[in-house]
C-alpha cells in the first residue's frame, strides 16, 4: 500500500522565522516517518522577504503555492499579508491550543461568522472525540443549548457540559487542564486562550489555526517575528512544533502523528532546565521515539 502525501506550504517569513521553521520541518518530517506518510513542504515566499524579493508580500507563485497546498504553516503572526492570504481561502473556523502543562493542550474552538456555528461544533466534536472526549460550550443564548443537546445524541461518549462565559474563564485560571475541547463566540476566543496560558510555569507554547471546509488550513506559532533574536540560536521552536501538531491533527487528519509532536512538546518542557534554542529542537526529535508510543496508547484508552 502506498504512503498517503501531503502537501503543505511554508512560510517562514523574516526575524526567528527561518530558524524555528526549520525546527519545525524537522519535526514533521520525524513524525510523519513514525507514523507511515509523506509531507512535501513547498517553502514561499511571503511577507518582508517576499517584498524586498518581488515588491509584493504575497506575489502570485506564492499564492498559486498556497492554493495547491493541503495545509500552511506561518511562522509567526505579523502584518497585513496574513489576512489576505486568509482572504484567498475557504476558512471556516479558528482554533488555538494551548499547552498548560506536560500532559494537557487545551483545544479552543470559534466559529469565524454566523454561518460556521454548525460546521465548527462539528469539527470541535470530531477533535474531542481523538482527545479525551470532552467538550464545554461556553456562552450565553439558546445556540449552546441546542448544541449540547445535539451533541449527545449524535457524538455518542463524548461528555458535554456548557458553562456561561464567567465561570468558563474562573475555570481557566484555577486549573485549565480540566478542559480538553472548549467551543466558544469568537469574541471570547483570544480570552479564553489567554487566561488558559497566564499561569503556565515555564516557556508558553501556544499555536493557533484557521480551519477550511475545502482546500488549506492556515496554521502557525503566536508569537511574531522576534527580530532581535534572530541569527543568535536561541529561538524556542515549541511553538511553531505545536502550531505542526495542529496542522497534522486538525489540517490533514494524521492525528496520532499530531499527538507524538504534541507530546514531545509536553516532555521537553518537562525538564526542569530545558535548553534554548537549538537545543530544544535536538530535544523535541530526541522525544519522538518515546513519545510515538505513549500517544498510540493514550489514543487506544480513549
Amino acid at each position: 500500500m502506498s504512503r498517503p502525501v501531503y502537501t503543505v506550504a511554508c512560510l517562514a517569513r523574516h526575524g526567528v522565522g527561518p530558524e524555528v521553521m526549520a525546527a519545525a520541518s524537522r519535526a514533521v518530517d520525524a513524525a510523519s516517518r513514525l507514523h507511515g506518510f509523506r509531507v512535501d513542504e513547498h517553502h514561499v515566499p511571503f511577507g518582508a522577504e517576499a517584498l524586498m524579493r518581488f515588491g509584493h508580500p504575497f506575489p502570485l507563485s506564492s499564492r498559486r503555492a498556497v492554493l495547491a497546498a493541503d495545509a500552511v504553516l506561518v511562522a509567526s503572526v505579523g502584518d497585513d499579508a496574513l489576512t489576505e492570504l486568509e482572504g484567498e481561502l475557504d476558512l471556516r473556523a479558528s482554533v488555538v491550543r494551548v499547552r498548560v502543562d506536560e500532559r494537557s493542550a487545551p483545544f479552543f474552538f470559534a466559529p469565524r461568522d454566523g454561518c460556521s456555528w454548525a460546521w465548527t461544533v462539528g469539527r470541535a466534536a470530531a477533535a474531542a472525540r481523538a482527545s479525551r472526549g470532552r467538550v464545554a460550550l461556553v456562552g450565553v443564548d439558546e445556540r449552546w443549548t441546542v448544541a449540547a443537546a445535539e451533541l449527545e445524541d449524535d457524538y455518542a461518549g463524548l461528555e458535554v457540559e456548557r458553562l456561561e462565559p464567567e465561570h468558563a474563564m474562573r475555570a481557566l485560571v484555577v486549573a485549565p487542564s480540566r478542559f480538553d475541547v472548549l467551543v466558544c463566540p469568537p469574541e471570547l476566543l483570544a480570552s479564553a486562550a489567554e487566561v488558559a496560558g497566564c499561569l503556565v510555569p515555564g516557556r508558553r507554547a501556544v499555536a493557533w489555526g484557521r480551519l477550511a471546509a475545502s482546500g488549506a488550513g492556515v496554521f502557525g506559532a503566536s508569537h511574531g517575528p522576534d527580530e532581535e533574536l534572530a541569527g543568535h540560536g536561541v529561538a524556542d521552536p515549541s511553538s511553531i512544533v505545536l502550531a505542526a501538531s495542529l496542522l497534522l491533527g486538525e489540517g490533514l487528519g494524521e492525528r496520532s502523528a499530531a499527538a507524538t509532536l504534541l507530546a514531545s512538546v509536553g516532555s521537553a518542557h518537562a525538564l526542569r532546565t530545558p535548553p534554548s534554542g537549538a537545543g530544544v529542537a535536538d530535544l523535541l526529535l530526541a522525544q519522538l521515539q518515546l513519545t510515538v508510543s505513549n500517544s498510540e496508547l493514550a489514543r487506544e484508552v480513549a
